[in-house]
This record gives C-alpha cells, structure tokens and sequence, in this order.
C-alpha cells in the first residue's frame, strides 16, 4: 500500500483492495473515506463492497464521492465533517490520491494556512500549489 500521511488525522492512498482492509486496521486507522466514485475505473469495488470489508475489520467507513468536475463545497463540507466526527486516524483514498489530498487541503482551508497545506500534500507527493489561492 502506498500510505502518505497529509497530518496525524488524516492519510491518502491509491485504490485499496479489499484484502488490505484488515492491515489497515492493524496499522491503527479508524476510518475509511472513499472519495471515488463508483464505476470510475473497470473492476475497482464499489463503495458497498468496500464499506462491508471496513466494518467488517471494525473500520468506519465514509463514501465522499468526487471527480475533478464535482469537486464542490458539498464534498468539502462533507470531509470536513467527517474529520470532525470519524474515529481517528482516518485513510482517505481515490484512484491516486491526488483527488484526496486536494479536498483535504480545501477542507482545512480557513483554518490553516495556505503554505503550511501546500508543503504538507507536497511532503506526501502531490503538488498543490496551483490550489494557492483558493486554500487563502
């Protein structure tokens, strides 16, 4: 598994596959967040596969579904909530990352400065820093 940590509440990968769920807990994360949509990618599981794999583990799972185009204040406040409320630590995934890492940097705009969100994607791998001015 390719786990980049973005800060202690929140790490993003790649895809899982449903026979690394289990490691997933033994790591110590809490949480799951989905943020692919279903049906993106031909025989990627689905979100109900997915959620029974986590809650089977003991994992809380949360599906936050977005592409590039559907990225919105909806899914930001949903991430942002569910940071606020998921047991942590929380892994986030998508088919890369990229897509995590990005609505984690829009969730914790405001709160956070725009350069600390920037190093921290840009520690675990992705650059943010076309995203400098929406994160403030």
């Amino acid at each position: 598994m390719d786990i980049r940590p973005l800060d202690p509440a929140l790490h993003v990968a790649p895809q899982i596959a449903l026979e690394d769920v289990p490691a997933l807990k033994t790591a110590g994360y809490a949480a799951l967040i989905s943020n692919r949509p279903d049906g993106e990618e031909p025989g990627q599981p689905d979100a109900a596969t997915v959620r029974a794999a986590a809650e089977a583990a003991g994992l809380a799972f949360v599906h936050i579904p977005v592409s590039m185009s559907s990225l919105g204040p909806e899914e930001v406040e949903a991430l942002r909530h569910a940071l606020d409320t998921l047991p942590g630590p929380a892994l986030a995934f998508c088919r890369s990352g990229t897509r995590s890492a990005i609505l984690w940097a829009l969730s914790q705009a405001g709160d956070r400065q725009a350069d600390e969100l920037i190093a921290a994607a840009a520690a675990a791998g992705y650059d943010l820093s076309g995203l400098r001015s929406q994160l403030g």
